[in-house]
């Protein structure tokens, strides 16, 4: 054993101190890995939910202040649903609970790329499924609106987030960003509550259906029902945020599926209106 006060001992040390440290470091990351992982979770219920109004107008409250109990309950309005984009058809094969965005967007076998005309939102590409999150409601009857999840490159780096829709699939109810590197003060104005409550009826597509929403460079026009004001100093953020609010709703992104979506909620409307619904109704009332 080398003296304490020598060279090698205070190497042998500083080893010990090392692999010690390491080992704590470790046996910590993995003990609480399981709660970082409910811990993104929860945090993904909650933009999904911001992103719908559904804590604001039911509780006068953003999901931020809102028990992780509450956040459950909530959520019960929520259906996810996988989605392939090409045809717009749900997908049954895949596992809504099981998908991760990141992992599907960056895989070869399971996206695609993006062309980038006439809409672009700066990646190279796209999953081939996505998982959209259907709003009814407390879980019943009329679809309420659809929430979207959206990507695209800001000034430092991907913007990741979700957009939510009314349910005429035109008008824009909210948007979120859970993730991204916009410097704090300019891009990072994404997340301010008062320029994220602009999007709250925003008209999506102009009248040849084409996507039209966009963030102005500064001020909206009084008279534009398409636009938010521009992020202060931050125009490259602001053009992030247009092309792939744009691209995503192109016929590129969620288009064919927003199409399959309008028919099943006129189906949905029309069944609720016929005759036997209706018979239905008044036999139930009377038992």
């Amino acid at each position: 054993m080398p003296a304490k006060d020598s060279t090698s001992g205070t190497i042998l040390i500083a080893t010990i101190l090392c692999v010690v440290c390491s080992l704590a470091v470790s046996a910590a990351a993995v003990a609480l890995k399981p709660y970082q992982v409910e811990n993104a979770k929860l945090d993904q219920k909650k933009n999904i939910l911001d992103a719908a109004g559904i804590p604001k107008d039911e509780l006068g409250k953003p999901a931020s202040e809102l028990t992780s109990k509450k956040i459950d309950s909530l959520y019960t309005w929520i259906e996810e649903k996988m989605v392939d984009l090409d045809t717009g058809q749900y997908n049954t094969e895949f596992d809504a609970t099981t998908f991760s965005l990141e992992e599907q967007a960056s895989n070869p076998k399971t996206s695609e790329p993006i062309v980038g005309d006439p809409y672009d939102n700066g990646e190279d590409r796209r999953p081939k499924t996505m998982k959209v999150f259907i709003v009814r409601h407390e879980g019943e009857g009329p679809i309420k609106q659809v929430v979207l999840p959206i990507y695209g490159k800001g000034l430092w780096g991907t913007l990741w987030g979700y957009l939510a829709l009314k349910s005429d699939l035109e008008t824009v109810q909210g948007i979120t960003f859970y993730q991204h590197k916009e410097t704090p003060g300019l891009g990072g104005e994404v997340d301010n509550p008062n320029w994220k409550s602009q999007w709250d009826g925003l008209k999506l597509y102009d009248d040849q259906g084409d996507p039209t929403a966009y963030v102005a460079k500064g001020p909206a026009p009084d008279d534009d029902p398409s636009a938010v004001d521009g992020l202060s100093g931050a125009t490259i953020t602001s053009r992030g945020v247009t092309a792939l609010v744009q691209y995503w709703a192109s016929e590129q992104g969620y288009g064919p599926f927003l199409e399959t979506l309008k028919k099943q909620i006129e189906e949905e409307a029309a069944a609720a209106e016929s005759p036997s619904s209706a018979g239905n109704a008044t036999t139930k009332a009377g038992a």
